[in-house]
């Protein structure tokens, strides 16, 4: 079971001394993979592969298949990716950690090919919206979407086509042994994606050194019930990181609230949740971890 190594742990035998089986979606070479192997408490990763969100969170909750997993929950561009929230909410899973990577595109091909002799380019639909105008400048290249980023560059190699290109991470071009013809192709450098860390929910509460909180909840439609539970948290000191409404499945127009938050101490963790649990339904803890750092892929 995959668990955050605190400070009181770190001369224990841990998690982050021994190989630990963490799931993604996608394949090796994948953003997922690499931000995986930049989180801080884990040095030894077996990726296991998933083909989508769905079947990440489904092999994240079986023991016998993976220690944990690791999924993509927004970006700095595109915004949140609302059906990762309600696969997560619906799981045995909670949040133990948070990555932010810096997401940079690259083109690539076979060795010894050139942008000239490229018809056609592979990669994931974000990626090739990231990528577009770059494209702009060879109007002969069909860009074509593809399940994921590394898998575009496994499939140009597997196949040996000389006619087509991938967009992937660097990763990617060093495992599938792919020239990069082009660096940094995504029109906004400022390009990150956050991505949760994610564990077996515990039947027994383990005390863990943790800064950050996140939270689910839904509400009454009376007046002023959302900035009810804003004050509460307020007037605990919690800093709001991210608020995210996502509709409820079979109630039309009531809606669900995700909130991040960052806390100063555990005392005013414990007064906020005691607060804000009278003014919701349906309260949930997704997960107490340390916030995330930020790295350059």
């Amino acid at each position: 079971m995959l668990s955050i190594v605190t400070a009181e742990e770190e001369q224990l035998p841990s998690m982050n001394k021994k190989t630990v089986r963490i799931v993604i979606q996608g394949g090796a070479g994948a953003f997922h993979e690499i931000a995986a192997k930049r989180y801080q408490y884990l040095n030894n990763v077996e990726i296991v592969p998933a083909e989508t969100f769905q079947d990440l969170i489904e092999v994240a909750q079986n023991p016998d298949l993976s220690d944990g997993g690791i999924m993509a929950i927004e970006n700095s561009i595109y915004g949140s990716i609302l059906p990762n929230y309600a696969l997560l909410n619906s799981s045995n899973l909670e949040i133990i950690g948070e990555v932010y990577l810096r997401i940079k595109q690259n083109l690539m091909v076979l060795p010894g090919q050139k942008i000239e002799d490229l018809t056609e380019v592979y990669s994931h639909p974000v990626a090739i919206v990231q990528c577009k105008p770059f494209f702009k400048k060879y109007p002969n290249i069909k860009l074509i979407e593809a399940p994921d980023t590394a898998l575009s560059a496994r499939m140009v190699r597997d196949n040996n086509w000389k006619h087509a290109g991938a967009i992937a991470s660097s990763a990617a071009a060093d495992l599938y042994k792919m020239d990069m013809i082009a660096e940094g192709i995504e029109t906004n450098k400022a390009n990150y994606t956050r991505f949760l860390v994610l564990g077996i929910r515990k039947e027994i509460e383990v005390e863990k050194t943790f800064n950050k909180v996140s939270i689910c909840f839904s509400l009454q439609h009376e007046v002023g019930s959302l900035h009810k539970v804003l004050a509460a948290l307020s007037a605990t000191n919690a800093n709001l990181t991210k608020i995210q409404s996502a509709p409820i499945v079979g109630k039309a127009w009531e809606y669900r609230f995700f909130i991040d938050y960052l806390i100063e101490n555990k005392a005013d963790f414990k007064a906020g949740i005691e607060a804000i649990k009278t003014l919701t339904s349906e309260f949930k803890i997704l997960g107490k971890y340390q916030r995330g750092q930020l790295h350059e892929n």
